[in-house]
């Protein structure tokens, strides 16, 4: 019998388990992937999740894996170019953007440090229940075929946006929209190292996120339809999205074109943005399994942590008194819930596409909303100390 079992083993599953592991508790994360390994991600951090890396001794880490220090950010408002120094706040002044398998190997091999223990190549396929419903575990089938079952007090649900766990433990949808907007991302050598860029266009958001062994991840994002041109290119995308680039925001679509482009072009349209009910007697969910929006206002690793030190405070306090695991829970989802409230509600909002003076109103709120929510991580009372490296 552990005392967690989590499903998911990335940003949001392994955080949790090194922090519940770090409390002392006997942590399982189990994973169908082999990790690490990339998953569909543009992976640029804001402050909230550089201060959580911070906080749990885990930002040299993330630096000293090759991830460059972003130290100035440029917004680009229709040609018109302006360049910010990013200022000493919330006890830290860098951005970072690494990659998903350096990130995601980094958490998890943080976790088994703490004591968490790892299963890859495991795939949930149910639940247990005791005999009063309450979930008492999971079972799974190994990469080999064999059925596994694992007994928990506690299951948690960090297996994505299209998490089968969700469904495997009736968590209902509280909130969503679908997302009326397309991105496209690929990697380029021969940008900014140490800057992360924004250009607004009428109709069209792109970037520049600075990453591991000297690339940069560059993304676009546009109402669907207008991405046509991309997504029906074929074996000729590629060469699309840059020519979209050079019409749209033709500065980056020149440094693009001059740079070499190192990876295939990827992407996603209308995705859904929703809140799922986050607990019930014996589980949880947490990141995107719990909680998605559009990579229009992205940062969801950010989102990750911060419900990923939520929830395991929340499960600590349930496993160390049953009795209060009720308002311990209830105090999870309501803490989450009114931290997303406002970016969720701007997501809907930037996902319109309206004209760009108001684009840009939008930006500087959800600017304004993601810095006091970095002050209010540095103020997180969580017992950070012995979990420094």
């Amino acid at each position: 019998m552990y005392d967690v079992v989590v499903v998911g083993a990335r940003c949001a599953g392994a955080a949790t388990a090194r922090l519940l592991a770090g409390m002392g508790h006997d942590v399982l994360m189990v994973d169908k992937t082999r990790l690490p390994s990339d998953t569909l991600s543009t992976h640029g951090l804001i402050r909230g999740g550089v201060v959580q890396l911070s906080r749990w001794g885990l930002l040299d880490r993330v630096l000293d894996s090759g991830a460059p220090a972003i130290t100035q950010v440029l917004f680009d408002i229709e040609g018109e170019p302006k360049v910010r120094r990013i200022k000493q706040r919330a006890g830290v002044d860098l951005l970072v953007a690494p990659r998903r398998r350096v990130l995601d190997g980094l958490l998890a091999d943080a976790a088994q440090e703490a004591g968490a223990r790892l299963r890859t190549g495991v795939t949930a396929t149910g639940v247990l229940r005791s005999d009063n419903g309450r979930v008492s575990g999971i079972a799974g089938r190994t990469a080999t075929g064999d059925h596994v079952e694992l007994p928990a007090r506690m299951v948690v649900g960090a297996d994505g946006r299209g998490s089968r766990m969700a469904g495997y433990l009736g968590a209902e949808i509280v909130e969503r929209f679908t997302s009326p907007c397309a991105v496209f991302y690929t990697y380029v050598i021969g940008l900014r190292p140490d800057t992360y860029e924004f250009h607004i266009a009428p109709d069209a958001f792109a970037g520049v996120f600075p990453t591991n062994d000297g690339e940069a991840c560059v993304w676009l994002i546009r109402p669907t339809p207008l991405l046509e041109p991309i997504r029906t290119a074929g074996t000729g995308r590629t060469a699309a999205f840059v020519e979209q680039l050079e019409l749209l925001v033709p500065d980056l679509g020149r440094r693009v074109r001059a740079g070499r482009i190192t990876a295939r072009l990827r992407g996603t349209a209308n995705l859904p943005n929703y809140r799922r009910q986050a607990h019930g007697p014996g589980w949880a969910l947490v990141g995107d399994a719990g909680y998605h929006r559009d990579p229009i206002t992205g940062h969801g690793i950010t989102d990750a942590f911060r419900d990923a030190e939520l929830l395991a405070t929340a499960i600590d306090r349930s496993l160390r008194d049953p009795a209060g695991e009720q308002a311990a829970m209830t105090s999870y989802q309501e803490s989450r819930d009114a931290m997303a409230r406002e970016v969720f509600d701007l997501t809907r909002a930037l996902t319109a596409f309206p004209p760009p003076a108001r684009f840009v109103e939008l930006q500087l709120q959800l600017s304004d909303a993601l810095e006091r929510e970095a002050e209010q991580l540095a103020g997180f009372p969580g017992p950070t100390a012995r979990l420094a490296a």
